[in-house]
């Protein structure tokens, strides 16, 4: 089954397809059996009944591709058990690989939704803990972020205050892989600037992750925490960004050994936050470009292309053939020897008349 909302754009559609759409009989959208070229679609209870004419109904709106929601997850992080965050899942019925956006000091940015929104229409399972409506996580947990990469040399991701966002990042992505509908093998996680630091935190803790990817991230505290990330990595900044140029220094350190697989993309004139539509940094030829990376990055990780399937080996090549062997010529049987001939007796002298 494949879904049809791209339907009308595919010319390679054969009689018998199944796809989920519309019933052009009943109007319901489920599993339905394209029966022409014209592309006349029939639910399977239509089918087996052999209804084979056309009607003037309109099929239905398809589906959106995403949905999101508000949920409540539980975390021993803060003191109410209880924390925010939105999802975004997409529409198809599969098993949909998991992606965790790790928000900064501000939160749910723009950059997030839209990070979320484009993740979710490739497939991704998405969720962004909301910490603006988390009871327990405050000005205090941002300050703290701030203020250690600015005094000393990187986001300290000891400090009592970070352990509790790492501890609330944690729990919101044991709550991903335990909903319905996803692939709790294939999960990764997603941060920008200071949440970059944090979803870099949170993969040296978590060994069960597929990918992280970072863009522009801050410097971290320990500088070698990257030594036990042991998934792939993608590094994404500017080449106009101080900060980050730090970051990207203290991965290449750890990854130039090549344990891991380690990508540092670079931005040609970019500076930090440039993937913020409503900050000035914001440029969109590198932030497209950057996202094609990202985007690419996550699908090669966490949805790879199915296996090929297996190749029948060529044929030998036909020898050409060969002439039968020439007939051994007959051996003919020996001819009989003639008898011997009867030995004859003396002759007797007769006496003379």
């Amino acid at each position: 089954m494949r879904d049809d909302d791209r339907l009308l754009n595919l010319t390679d559609v054969q009689f018998g397809t199944g796809v989920v759409g519309v019933c052009d009989i009943c109007g319901t959208r489920q599993a339905v059996v394209v029966l022409t070229k014209e592309r006349f679609k029939l639910c399977v209870l239509d089918f087996l009944n052999k209804t084979w004419i056309k009607t003037d109904k309109k099929p239905g709106v398809p589906a959106p591709i995403y949905r999101s929601e508000r949920v409540a997850f539980d975390t021993r992080a803060v003191s109410s058990g209880k924390a925010q965050a939105i999802v975004l899942s997409p529409t198809k019925v599969v098993k949909h690989p998991v992606v965790l956006l790790t928000p900064d000091v501000y939160g749910i940015t723009t950059t997030l939704l839209d990070a979320a929104i484009r993740f979710a229409r490739e497939g991704f399972e998405v969720l962004i803990p909301d910490l603006l409506k988390t009871e327990g996580v405050g000005v205090g947990h941002h300050l703290a972020l701030r203020s250690s990469a600015q005094f000393r040399g990187g986001v300290a991701v000891g400090s009592r205050k970070v352990a509790v966002l790492l501890q609330l990042y944690g729990d919101a992505l044991d709550y991903l892989r335990g909903r319905d509908m996803v692939d709790p093998t294939k999960a990764a996680v997603f941060g920008t600037s200071y949440g970059a630091s944090l979803a870099l935190a949170l993969a040296a803790q978590d060994t069960r992750l597929a990918a992280v990817a970072l863009a522009y991230p801050m410097p971290v505290q320990p500088p070698d925490l990257a030594k036990l990330v042991t998934v792939p990595l993608l590094f994404v900044g500017g080449t106009e960004d101080r900060s980050a140029a730090k970051a990207r220094a203290q991965l290449l350190a750890v990854f130039s050994t090549g344990r891991v697989s380690c990508e540092l993309v670079e931005v040609p004139g970019a500076r930090h936050n440039f993937l913020a539509r409503d900050l000035s940094g914001y440029e969109v030829g590198p932030a497209e470009f950057a996202w094609t990376r990202i985007v690419a990055f996550l699908k090669r990780n966490l949805s790879p292309p199915p296996p090929k399937p297996p190749v029948m080996p060529p044929k030998p090549a036909a020898s050409p053939p060969t002439a039968p062997p020439a007939p051994k010529p007959a051996v003919s049987a020996p001819a009989p020897s003639p008898p011997p001939a009867p030995a004859s007796s003396p002759a007797v002298p007769t006496a003379a008349g």
